[in-house]
């Protein structure tokens, strides 16, 4: 079994980015994945201070700022995937996101403490939606930050969703974000051993066309019941 933590960058724990990972999180289980789901704003997350900045061997693990990265620290180090979803704020990430990847340059640096970052060798994927622009900006940032972490990006790991109304009505945003979760699961059962390459990566067949509005309908019933009740 492998462990697909689930992140959502927004304070908004309904929304298009909620929406999207909880669909991505499902194809997820679907190959076999145990997955979690954190929304970053129920934690208080601290700006990263820079130590390394001072001396690289004064970044260790744990961190000495005092705050909740201590709940999500053995989370992600726990996880064999994280799934990073976020909205566009001006070209870039959510302010609460941005303090969560600052402050995982503790576990990068131990590869000068110990000789490895602990963060190589988990696999990672992408979302990023908004009403305006900068969807391949928030995701190519953190496309080369975690891969400079020495994380895995498999092939289609990226989903996005440019526009008002709800993602989850646009079929492309639907199989993209399905093969987000998917992508990330297959590859770390691979890299654990657990099987073999697929002959295909993305899916887009009729059927899983009908898993993924199957399950994003399931998804609007429930957060609509939770708004609404």
């Amino acid at each position: 079994m492998v462990k697909i933590l689930g992140i959502n960058g927004s304070p908004r724990p309904y929304g298009n980015t909620f929406q999207a990972l909880r669909l991505a999180l499902r194809a997820a289980e679907l190959e076999g994945g145990e997955v979690e789901l954190v929304n970053l704003y129920e934690y208080d997350i601290k700006p990263c201070m820079g130590c390394v900045s001072d001396n690289v061997m004064a970044c260790t693990y744990p961190c000495p700022i005092d705050d909740d990265m201590v709940k999500l620290y053995p989370k992600i180090i726990a996880a064999d995937s994280l799934i990073i979803s976020s909205p566009i704020y001006w070209f870039g990430v959510s302010g609460q996101l941005k303090n969560l990847i600052d402050r995982l340059t503790v576990l990068e640096n131990m590869i000068y403490v110990d000789g490895r970052s602990w963060l190589e060798g988990k696999v990672a994927g992408f979302i990023a939606l908004g009403n305006d622009e900068g969807a391949a900006s928030v995701i190519s940032n953190l496309m080369i930050t975690v891969n400079s972490f020495g994380m895995v990006i498999p092939p289609w790991a990226l989903a996005y969703y440019v526009g008002e109304g709800s993602a989850l009505e646009d079929i492309k945003l639907l199989l993209d974000a399905a093969n987000v979760g998917r992508a990330v699961t297959l590859m770390s059962q691979i890299l654990k051993g657990l099987r073999r390459p697929p002959s295909i990566w993305y899916k887009a067949d009729d059927k899983y066309k009908e898993f993924a509005k199957t399950v994003a309908s399931e998804i609007i019933k429930e957060v609509d019941k939770n708004i609404y009740s």
